[in-house]
C-alpha cells in the first residue's frame, strides 16, 4: 500500500566497479536474506553477456543494518548467475546459482547448483550438486530455497525474462533432492494472455508477514498500449499467496495470472509523504550509469556535471537522472552552460542505454554560435535531426522540456518556464524499451541531465532542478 526507497546497497566503488561493463550487464538478480543478526546480499556482476560464453563473478556482502555500511564483498564463484543464500535450521548455509553451459549443442541453462558455504572461512566447501534441471518451460534460473513443514521448496524463474516468463515451484523432503514439480506449475505467469496489464510475470521470492500472511514479489512489465514494448523496464509487483492443505503454494484468489490489485496485509497502515515533482539532487531516486564519479557534483541543491564521454560510452559518463515511472510525463530542467566547441554538449535526455536514447542538447557552432541540437540513437544508429538547421539561442539560462505521451516524445525549450517552443518533430519513444532493437536489455528508461566534453577539458554544465510531473 505504501512504500519508500530507503537506500542503495552497492553505491561505493569498493562494492561495485562497473567501468567498461556494457548496458544490461552489471548487477543481476541480487538476493537479500537475514539470519544471525546479519543481512546477507548476494549478487552477480555480469561483465559481458551477449556472447556464447558469459563472465559472471558472484559476490556476497553483509551488514548489521539494511542501511549499511556493507562489508567489502567476498568473491564466491563464477559458474553462472542469480546467486542466493539459504540458511538451514541446523545452522548451515548453502549457496545456489544457475550454471551456464556455453557449449555448442547444449542447452545454456544447465541447472540449479547447490553447495555449502562456510561463512567463517568465506568460501564454498564440498562439491556443488545440480539439484534441479527445470521443467518443460526451460531457461531455469533465479533460485530461492525455503523450508516449511518438513519440505524444502525451490522457487525458480523460467521461460526467460520476456513474455514467456514464469515462476516454477518444486519441493523435496531432502535438501539435495530429488525435487517434484508443483501439480499446477507454473504457479505464476502471464504468458499467452495479452489481455493482462501485467506482462512478463516471473522471477519471484516470498515474504511472510508478522501476522502469518504470505506474499510473493515478482518481476513484470507494462507494455505501452497497442505494443509489446516496455519502456519502464522490469517492474516489481506483489501477489498474495496461500499454503493449502496439500502443502503447496497457490496464488489468491485462484489461478496463476498476476493480479493488478491484491488484498492488503493485516498490518497497520504506514503511509509515507508523496514524492515532490522536484526531488533534491541528493535523493536516492537519482542514478547514474555505473558508480557516480567526480564528474557528478551535488552542491548547495544544484547539480554540476563536468563534461564526460559520449552517451554511447561504457566508461566515464556524466549522466544523472531518475527512472521513468509513468507512460505520460512532462520533465523540465533549468540549465546554464557556455560551450565554446562543437565537441561540448549538455542538456536533457531520455536514456534507455548506450544504443537507445533521445537527447536535446546545447552546443556550439562556428557560424551560428550557441545552438540547440537533437541526437537520437536508434539501435546504435545515430541521427542528428537538426544537423543542417540547429536552433540558435542566446547566451543565457535555458529551460528544456520533454513531453511524453505514450509512444510519442516532443522536446521543447524556452528562456523562461513558460512559452515553450517545440524543437524538432515528435520522436518515437517506444524504442526506449526492453523489447526494441537487436540487443536485448532490461534497464528501463531514465529521464535525466547529461554533459559531454569530447575535447577532454571537462567543461561543466549547471542544473538548478529536474521537475517531473
Amino acid at each position: 500500500m505504501n512504500w519508500r526507497l530507503l537506500t542503495h546497497a552497492l553505491k561505493e566503488k569498493r562494492l561495485l566497479d562497473l567501468q567498461g561493463v556494457p548496458s544490461s550487464g552489471g548487477v543481476w538478480a541480487p538476493a537479500l536474506s537475514f539470519c544471525d543478526g546479519l543481512f546477507y546480499l548476494c549478487y552477480t556482476v555480469v561483465h559481458q553477456h551477449e556472447s556464447a560464453t558469459k563472465d559472471t563473478p558472484n559476490y556476497l556482502t553483509t551488514a548489521t543494518s539494511v542501511e549499511g555500511p556493507w562489508l567489502d564483498p567476498v568473491y564466491v564463484n563464477s559458474s553462472g548467475f542469480d546467486p542466493s543464500l539459504f540458511h538451514d535450521d541446523d545452522g548451515k548455509k548453502y549457496w545456489l546459482n544457475m550454471v551456464w553451459d556455453h557449449r555448442s549443442g547444449h542447452h545454456p541453462f544447465y541447472g540449479i547448483a547447490l553447495q555449502e558455504y562456510d561463512y567463517n572461512k568465506k568460501l564454498l566447501v564440498g562439491e556443488p550438486k545440480i539439484i534441479f534441471k527445470g521443467s518443460s518451460i526451460g531457461l531455469t534460473e533465479g533460485p530461492h530455497l525455503y523450508k516449511r513443514n518438513g519440505f524444502y521448496y525451490l522457487m525458480t524463474a523460467e521461460g526467460g525474462t520476456g513474455y514467456e516468463h514464469a515462476v516454477t515451484l518444486a519441493r523435496s523432503e531432502k535438501l539435495d533432492g530429488p525435487y517434484e514439480l508443483h501439480p499446477e506449475n507454473p504457479i505464476l505467469t502471464s504468458a499467452e494472455d495479452e489481455s493482462l496489464v501485467l506482462q512478463k510475470a516471473g522471477h519471484a521470492s516470498l515474504v511472510e508477514t508478522t501476522k502469518g500472511e504470505w506474499y510473493m514479489a515478482h518481476l513484470c512489465g507494462r507494455p505501452l498500449p497497442g505494443t509489446r514494448r516496455c519502456n519502464m523496464g522490469r517492474e516489481t509487483a506483489l501477489q498474495k499467496v496461500e499454503w493449502r492443505e496439500n502443502n503447496w503454494l497457490y496464488l489468491q484468489p485462484q489461478g496463476n495470472a498476476p493480479q493488478q490489485k491484491v488484498t492488503q496485509p493485516d498490518l497497520p497502515s504506514h503511509p509515507w509523504p508523496d514524492l515532490p515533482s522536484r526531488l533534491p539532487f541528493d535523493s536516492p531516486h537519482y542514478a547514474s550509469p555505473r558508480i557516480k564519479g567526480d564528474l557528478i557534483i551535488v552542491e548547495h541543491q544544484r547539480l554540476i556535471l563536468k563534461g564526460g564521454e559520449s552517451l554511447e560510452s561504457n566508461f566515464e559518463q556524466a549522466l544523472y537522472g531518475r527512472r521513468l515511472t509513468s507512460q505520460r510525463m512532462v520533465a523540465i530542467t533549468k540549465m546554464r552552460f557556455k560551450p565554446d566547441s562543437f565537441q561540448q554538449m549538455a542538456g536533457l535526455v531520455l536514456y534507455y542505454n548506450t544504443f537507445l536514447f533521445h537527447y536535446l542538447y546545447l552546443s556550439f557552432d562556428e557560424k551560428k554560435g550557441l545552438c540547440l541540437h537533437l541526437h537520437s540513437c536508434d539501435d546504435g544508429q545515430s541521427v542528428f535531426t537538426l544537423e543542417s538547421n540547429p536552433v540558435a539561442v542566446e547566451s543565457r539560462e535555458l529551460f528544456l522540456r520533454a513531453t511524453l505521451s505514450g509512444a510519442e516524445l516532443q522536446f521543447s525549450w524556452s528562456y523562461q518556464d513558460g512559452n515553450y517552443q517545440n524543437i524538432g518533430p515528435g520522436l518515437d519513444a517506444s524504442i526506449l524499451s526492453d523489447d526494441y532493437g537487436a540487443r536485448w536489455g532490461f534497464t528501463g528508461t531514465f529521464v535525466g541531465m547529461a554533459c559531454q566534453d569530447l575535447t577532454g577539458n571537462k567543461m561543466a554544465a549547471e542544473f538548478e532542478y529536474l521537475e517531473i510531473k
